[in-house]
């Protein structure tokens, strides 16, 4: 609750309106500990929680925290998702609770153009992805450069927030678990807004 009151002042003062949209992994344990985890032991299916880390090209077993930020790194929205779910999946569950005319920047994995289209129509809001070599829109060099300044910013706010986490979040539920992962975020939020 209080992240989400101090977020939206951050978006009121956020004149520029421009965002950046990711997500990062929150393991639980090692992959080889996944059978003694006593977290999700009340949920039906395991492999809910087991997912992809594209770019290290190796699995986790947690959760995947989807998370906007403004271009000064404060984090304004975020959900927390089971690891197997896709950034797409995510995007479906965030909010979207800006200005008309704001401009999200994201990665190549959240390309739906029913989605950029939806959100440019009913909500004024441009959902700016990063374009495939062989994506059916096609950008111009000056749209890829600016798309591509506006995704850095996140990357570099996301190694923030996983510097800001502790080695292990210890948990005995999983409604512990993400309400600790919330908590932090709302600290590293408090800690960039008041302390720079």
């Amino acid at each position: 609750m209080l992240f989400h009151q101090l977020s939206s002042t951050f978006k009121d003062l956020n004149y520029e309106s421009r965002y950046s949209l990711d997500s990062f992994p929150v393991p639980m344990c090692e992959n080889i500990r996944i059978r003694r985890n006593r977290l999700t032991k009340k949920v039906f299916d395991k492999e809910d929680y087991r997912g992809v880390i594209v770019s290290k090209k190796r699995y986790f077993f947690g959760v995947r925290v989807q998370v906007i930020t403004t271009v000064d790194n404060l984090p304004v929205e975020f959900a927390v998702l089971p690891g197997s779910c896709s950034d797409l999946q995510g995007l479906a569950e965030l909010a979207l609770d800006f200005a008309e005319g704001s401009e999200i920047a994201a990665d190549a994995a959240y390309t739906e153009y029913n989605w950029e289209d939806y959100l440019l129509e009913e909500d004024k809001i441009n959902l700016l992805v990063a374009r495939k070599k062989n994506s059916k829109r096609v950008d111009l060099p000056a749209m890829k450069d600016y798309k591509a300044w506006l995704g850095h910013r996140i990357e570099t706010t996301i190694g923030e927030v996983e510097k800001f986490f502790p080695k292990k979040i210890h948990a005995t539920t999983l409604n512990g678990f993400i309400l600790k992962i919330a908590l932090f975020l709302w600290a590293f939020q408090l800690d960039k807004a008041f302390i720079q």
